[in-house]
């Protein structure tokens, strides 16, 4: 692909580098340095003059450093003349901050777009947000992705015709719904009240799961508090088996130990939208690689051609259960 330059953040270069060899370009080298006052200052070492530049980094603990280093990276590709700046960002964190649901908070999904905008990004690229209304914070053009294309694919090896989608929420609902249907599964809701970040609870689950095989399905797991609960209302109804499924696996503070530790948990999913954290890898962890959905994307972006038809594959079924 010519005129094309990718370069790649300090947050996960490891996927950055599965994306260039999807696409058959090498990944542009980027030099990230820090002053004595702690400022940070970034170099991207590849000429970008009119050409068309990608910019790889996922929103990830360290949260703000990344950030500044995603918008000093847009600014120096604007000062270099760059034909387009489009900002790959797998993961965006400030996603959750995307409504006022207390007096006098900051609405950070929001601010964090403008911040990349006017940092001079033309272009988004994002999967699986934690909203949709998320996508309208910003003021230029967002192609956002989603995961359950490359979940479904696993998923298939085991017999699903007793399977039923579990999600924690009924907000999560919609996409439950739709990873459902890929698979031929019937879906099911937990119905939660959330009292702080990490403190959940869910009174019921609408649905069946009794005796089937379940797939709880959520767009990230963090601290892992809300699948937990989640789980202890399952077992109440005597499933059959229990698999976990996201497609941000940040298991921040120890979450995917004390997943892992579930005895009737088989299998964690999760993919490589952020890197898993060090020292935190299972036998029970399956980590898909979204490296080809997004280098399709990319070359998509760059040919000028429709995004949307990624997910043209799906199929429109019946929907058992809710």
């Amino acid at each position: 692909m010519r005129d094309i330059a990718v370069f790649s953040g300090s947050a996960h270069p490891e996927l950055a580098e599965e994306v260039c060899a999807q696409l058959g370009v090498p990944l542009s080298p980027t030099r990230v340095s820090r002053f004595a006052n702690d400022c940070l200052e970034v170099q991207l070492e590849a000429n970008c003059r009119e050409r068309d530049v990608f910019l790889v980094q996922p929103l990830v603990r360290p949260v703000q450093e990344h950030l500044v280093e995603l918008l000093l990276m847009c600014d120096a590709a604007r000062g270099a003349s760059a034909g387009r700046i489009t900002v790959v960002m797998p993961h965006y964190s400030y996603a959750r901050s995307d409504k006022k649901d207390a007096p006098r908070i900051s609405l950070g999904g929001r601010l964090v777009a403008d911040l990349l905008v006017a940092s001079g990004a033309s272009r988004v690229l994002a999967m699986t947000l934690h909203a949709p209304q998320v996508h309208g914070f910003f003021s230029v053009p967002v192609d956002h992705l989603h995961a359950l294309r490359e979940l479904a694919a696993h998923f298939r090896q085991y017999d699903l015709s007793r399977t039923t989608v579990v999600s924690p929420d009924l907000g999560n609902a919609k996409e439950a719904a739709a990873f459902a249907r890929r698979i031929g599964a019937a879906v099911a809701a937990g119905a939660k009240q959330r009292y702080a970040d990490d403190r959940v609870s869910i009174s019921s689950v609408i649905g069946d799961v009794a005796g089937r095989d379940l797939i709880v399905l959520d767009d990230e797991i963090a601290k892992g508090s809300t699948v937990l609960e989640l789980l202890d209302r399952l077992r109440e109804s005597n499933p059959r088996s229990i698999r976990i499924a996201c497609t941000h696996g940040l298991f921040a503070a120890g979450a995917l130990k004390r997943l892992a530790e579930q005895p009737d948990v088989l299998e964690i999913v999760c993919t490589n939208t952020v890197p898993v954290p060090v020292g935190e890898h299972t036998d029970k962890l399956r980590v898909l690689s979204i490296a080809p959905a997004l280098a399709e994307a990319v070359r998509r972006i760059h040919n000028g051609e429709s995004v949307s038809a990624l997910f043209d594959d799906i199929q429109p079924a019946a929907l058992p259960g809710l």
